[in-house]
């Protein structure tokens, strides 16, 4: 059995902002299938806190980063979970980065030094019985850990370091390094230093044993000056180091025949169904009943997604027969735009602003096409759940999209193997072209209904990739990686 502790930002359902959160909350329960147990250490946010069952105090620590903290550990959202009680800095409500100006809170450094501080002291053994194999660093937020392991007393435990997105890096004025509890060596050596400041990201990528992005394609991106946002060099030199395994969903969550979510279950077998989701949709967005392909975004709304280029095509979207619903925040730009065109387009754009779990899942469950035009993707989850739901994807060829859906060219089609669009570059002359073809190839029933029976029967689980990161756990703790229960 290996101990894992996961040391994470956020964790579904507990709190959730992003796709980040999606992954830790579902990786350990497929863990566990490979004699892996895990532990998710967060942030006590009120959302935590509240959501804790048995919660019991298994260590205290009265001088945490200008006030007291102390560890709660328990049940909570089917996670076992390690919380950070530190009021100070986590009692704060809504978002757990940015505060009601939608700006970060000025003290992230600290909440989140305090965050990676906490997962080193239980790689020593903070906790009464308990020493962790590996600690499991998820993003910027968790990247000092690696580095508290490396340069302060030493610990037996294990890092990894898992990229979901390189674009967000941590990245702090020097002034802070005193504050930080790290030993002075993380300067001396360039550990932690970052054209003149702090990097969270780049401390971890520098002193983790094992190096993790969340798709082959993005490992191979990031390497690179067009994806690597000035990472690109480090992650050169460590490149033996660094591994792709691809993102998984909760296919137990995510299941079209039970999905509580749904007005109208279905499976592969029976996705004339989805006929009921699709006009409950139409219902909630206000559209009219006319034919035509419905496309859906589930997003943030920025340049990253590539969805102010969908701004610009709206209006052709609409002229080549199809329908368009969003449910994403974001940009103010980009939501105006979108506005705008729901306006111009009464019956045909529908636009709801924020994020609504339950209408996320009616979308994938009724709509015809899932648009991912991003510029750059690590991995993705959205278009999974479409292949999951029968909502074919139409995304750019990048990241995790590249991986995770095969375009439905005519060598394809025959063969029997596309399951989605894919379009490149991510320009909007190249989106407009991909909406024309979606639309040509939804006119084509009998292809339509075959690349959306592929999709759904496609392995979208957790099953393969936790046997890699489990193989990976144990080729660094000096084991046989395939010695595991399913063998």
């Amino acid at each position: 059995m290996i101990d894992v502790v996961s040391v994470a930002s956020e964790a579904h359902p507990l709190i959730k902002t992003g796709g980040l959160a999606d992954v830790t909350g579902a990786l350990p329960a497929a863990l566990a299938a490979h004699d892996v147990t895990v532990r998710t250490l967060l942030p006590g946010y009120p959302a935590v806190m509240g959501a804790l069952e048995g919660g019991r105090v298994v260590a205290e620590m009265p001088d945490f980063f200008g006030g007291f903290g102390r560890l709660l550990a328990g049940r909570g959202g089917g996670l076992d979970i390690i919380a950070i009680d530190a009021p100070h800095l986590y009692d704060r409500p809504g978002n757990p980065y940015v505060g009601p100006d939608r700006k970060d809170w000025p003290d992230n450094w600290k909440r989140f030094a305090g965050l990676s501080f906490a997962a080193y002291e239980i790689g020593r053994g903070l906790l009464e019985n308990y020493r962790p194999d590996v600690l499991h660093c998820h993003d910027w937020q968790a990247g000092l850990t690696p580095a508290y392991v490396a340069f302060n007393a030493p610990t037996r435990a294990k890092t990894v370091m898992t990229v979901h997105n390189i674009a967000f890096q941590g990245r702090y004025e020097w002034s802070i390094f005193n504050d930080l509890r790290i030993d002075f060596r993380a300067a001396q050596e360039n550990a932690i230093e970052y054209f003149g400041g702090i990097g969270f990201l780049k401390a971890g990528l520098q002193t983790a044993d094992a190096l993790t992005t969340v798709s082959p394609t993005y490992a191979l991106e990031i390497k690179g000056p067009a994806y690597g946002m000035g990472l690109e060099g480090l992650l050169q030199v460590r490149a033996e180091h660094l591994t792709g395994i691809l993102n998984g969903i909760d296919i137990h969550e995510w299941d079209p025949m039970t999905d509580l979510k749904l007005v109208q279950h279905y499976s592969h077998n029976s996705i004339e169904q989805r006929a009921g989701n699709r006009q409950a949709l139409a219902q909630r967005f206000g559209l009219d009943d006319a034919p035509g392909p419905m496309f859906s975004v589930v997003s943030r709304l920025t340049w990253q997604k590539g969805l102010d280029m969908l701004v610009e095509v709206a209006d052709d979207l609409v002229a080549a027969g199809g329908k368009l619903i969003v449910l994403g925040s974001g940009d103010a730009e980009i939501e105006n735009g979108l506005a705008g065109a729901a306006m111009r387009h009464p019956g045909k754009v529908g636009f709801v602003r924020g994020y609504d779990e339950p209408l996320s899942h009616l979308i994938q469950g009724g709509a015809d096409v899932m648009l991912v035009p991003s510029r750059f993707e690590p991995c993705g989850l959205t278009q999974l759940y479409g292949l999951r739901y029968g909502c074919v994807p139409l995304v750019s060829r990048v990241g995790g999209l590249a991986d995770t859906v095969i375009d439905a060219n005519e060598a394809a089609v025959e063969a029997g193997v596309a399951t989605g669009i894919v379009f490149a570059p991510a320009t909007v002359e190249a989106l407009r072209e991909a909406i024309r073809r979606t639309a040509r190839l939804y006119g084509r029933d009998k292809v339509w209904r075959k690349m959306q029976r592929r999709g759904m029967k496609s392995d979208v689980s957790w099953e393969l990739s936790a046997e890699k990161y489990a193989k990976l756990y144990r080729r660094l703790l000096g084991m046989n990686e395939n010695a595991d229960s399913n063998d």
